[in-house]
């Protein structure tokens, strides 16, 4: 579907919406209120929506389902991200009111990640077909793992890029605003801010890793891919000031999306034989949602005697 033209188009607009963003509408540090993040949801989300039905009119419902069931599968898997990004913040203590320049730098640079990731994908499955079996099975190992292991107390303040950056780089000991970088003595420091960009970012790749599998589940090919992923992951700032208050409550959704993910996998596997459609998929993995999140409202965890 994506022709040069459209690609060039479409990461233009993707362009100016960061530097908009970045420069216009969010230049000056500030907490990102309820209101805010809900009006600036809706907007994405109407942005996505416009986006699927203009493939729906110009390549057809096949096409805008692919669209539609990527961008549900990228969505959700993002939303759990964020219960990561939030014990990363309340960690290293960073202000609510420089959390939103955090997180756009790191879209930025998810953005471009995903990019050579689904690039690379592509081109692995287009030169050897066999490679969809494997990110198969990986989705299905991936969704047990998911499942099944024992949940642990992150601590990212001993991880293994905090401890680097502290023992290797030149790290303030206070922040400085909304700067990942400053100068002292003639010297250029880092600040935890950054330490802090850094870990959000590989927090990030590592998840992206069972995503973009996923949304090859569904689609070939690599613009849907692409802009479904990008789709979720530009709305990803607003909702999670939407969503942070509630993120603990949300307790069934990893094992919904562990589900998910053995189910595209195990799709890939047996395509060959068993053929599901499009819009199967996307029924069976906004159902399995849906049943997640209904399931975190309905049975909220007892309180600790």
């Amino acid at each position: 579907m994506g022709t040069p033209l459209l690609w060039l188009i479409f990461n233009l607009f993707v362009l100016a919406a960061i530097v908009l963003d970045l420069g216009v509408f969010h230049r000056r540090p500030h907490k990102m209120q309820t209101q805010e993040a809900l009006i600036w949801t809706i907007v994405w989300l109407g942005l996505s929506l416009a986006f699927g039905l203009g493939v729906v009119h110009f390549s057809g419902q096949q096409r805008g389902l692919e669209f539609f069931t990527g961008y549900v599968i990228e969505k959700a898997l993002s939303v759990d991200n964020l219960f990561l990004f939030l014990v990363i913040f309340r960690s290293f203590s960073v202000d609510e009111k420089v959390q939103h320049r955090v997180l756009e730098w790191g879209i930025l640079g998810a953005l471009l990640m995903r990019g050579v990731m689904i690039a690379a994908g592509a081109g692995l499955i287009g030169r050897f077909s066999w490679v969809l079996y494997v990110f198969g099975a990986f989705l299905v190992l991936a969704g047990l793992h998911m499942l099944f292991a024992k949940k642990v107390v992150m601590h990212p303040q001993e991880n293994r890029i905090s401890r680097f950056a502290k023992r290797y780089l030149r790290v303030t000991q206070q922040y400085s605003g909304s700067k990942f970088f400053l100068r002292d003595g003639g010297r250029l420091f880092a600040t935890p801010l950054f330490v802090v960009l850094v870990i959000v970012e590989i927090t990030d790749i590592s998840m992206a890793v069972d995503s973009i599998p996923a949304v090859f589940g569904i689609t070939r090919d690599p613009f849907i891919v692409y802009t479904s992923n990008v789709f979720a992951i530009l709305g990803l700032r607003a909702m999670y000031f939407l969503l942070a208050g509630v993120l603990g409550r949300l307790r069934y959704l990893t094992a919904g999306l562990a589900i998910v993910l053995a189910f595209i996998g195990a799709k890939m596997i047996a395509e060959p034989w068993v053929h599901v459609s499009v819009e199967i998929s996307l029924g069976v993995v906004a159902g399995i949602l849906l049943v997640a999140l209904a399931g975190s409202v309905m049975f909220e965890p007892k309180a600790k005697q």
